[in-house]
């Protein structure tokens, strides 16, 4: 469904009327104002999406409308995305779509202590579209965004009843299902996982993947314990697993961060990969490859979901019909750590 062009040239004033506050409230949320409370910011934005009201100051000309600025929203600590090779290639994969457009692109690093700062910027006329992407990204903390512009998440919403959002995600389901069944297929029989928060879209599936794996081989469930996809709690989880001291011959981890974790946990403890144990990673990212014994992993392009993304958003900011979701194809990468 694309995003309807404008039919008229609404007012201030008109807004101020629609969302019942005054001329200079609907100023102030417009400008950005924090001196707002929270819900007449909701009210006047939603009066805005339905007016289709646009600040002069937004557009390049009261005849297009348009800024040619798109944001890439990742609601994360600047030390997060600078050092997890997941945003590298997003953000490369955004930026070489870009390039053939008019649009230029802005990098929002945005913490979620402070998410209503980003949110007025967001919404007061600055871009014409918002890229969503983050590990955090499931709960869809910036779905309201889409009544004002329109907005494309990396990764499905973990809530979605109706059906809303528009998003670029990999099947998770299915890639850890797969990653699990490969140790299976090894012989492995004591087979653990370090599993995402299961608030995460990510890690609610790729736990799944995993049970459903366990549950066709007649295998123990309990080898579980959850990280937040950084390294060192991958490392943390894995010393919990070793300390139960109940059997384990291989750990699927949620991604390649949590597994190169799991190898020095099991370092520690004086066993070998993938003699004593083998690891199986996902996301197929290049400090994974680079490991001794590179990792088993299950490869997703995270260049090709940014530039799918930024596709997507490009063809709603211009009215085209697109799909609520894209999902991309992940296959096995095997190597030496199973």
């Amino acid at each position: 469904m694309g995003v309807k062009a404008a039919a008229q040239a609404p007012t201030l004033e008109m807004v101020a009327a629609r969302a019942g506050v005054s001329r200079a409230t609907v100023s102030r949320v417009v400008n950005g104002s924090p001196k707002v409370k929270p819900e007449l910011i909701d009210a006047v934005n939603v009066a805005i999406a339905e007016l289709n009201y646009v600040p002069n100051r937004a557009a390049r000309s009261l005849a297009s409308r348009r800024t040619d600025s798109i944001a890439l929203v990742i609601p994360e600590s600047t030390s997060r995305v600078f050092t997890d090779p997941f945003f590298a290639a997003i953000i490369q994969g955004v930026a070489m779509h870009l390039t053939n457009t008019d649009y230029t692109l802005g990098i929002v690093v945005a913490s979620e202590a402070n998410p209503d700062k980003t949110r007025r910027y967001l919404t007061g006329g600055n871009i014409d579209g918002a890229l969503v992407v983050s590990h955090h990204s499931g709960d869809h903390s910036y779905a309201r965004l889409g009544r004002t512009v329109p907005v494309v998440f990396g990764g499905r919403p973990l809530h979605n009843d109706d059906n809303d959002s528009y998003y670029v995600d990999v099947d998770n389901i299915e890639g850890s299902l797969i990653a699990a069944r490969h140790l299976v297929d090894r012989g492995r029989r004591h087979i653990a996982t370090i599993a995402g928060p299961a608030d995460m879209p990510a890690g609610f599936d790729r736990e799944l993947g995993w049970r459903r794996a366990m549950s066709e081989a007649n295998l123990d469930p309990s080898l579980i314990e959850w990280g937040d996809f950084s390294p060192a709690s991958g490392a943390m989880a894995m010393r919990r697993l070793l300390a139960r001291r109940t059997p384990i011959d291989a750990v699927f981890a949620a991604n390649d961060q949590m597994a190169l974790g799991a190898y020095t946990a099991i370092a520690e403890a004086g066993l070998s990969i993938p003699g004593d144990i083998a690891v199986v990673g996902y996301d197929d990212d290049a400090l994974g490859s680079a490991a001794s014994p590179a990792i088993t992993t299950m490869h997703q392009s995270s260049t090709e979901l940014g530039a799918a993304m930024a596709d997507k958003l490009v063809a709603m900011i211009e009215g085209k019909p697109v799909e609520h979701a894209t999902i991309l194809e992940t296959r096995l990468i095997v190597r030496g750590s199973s």
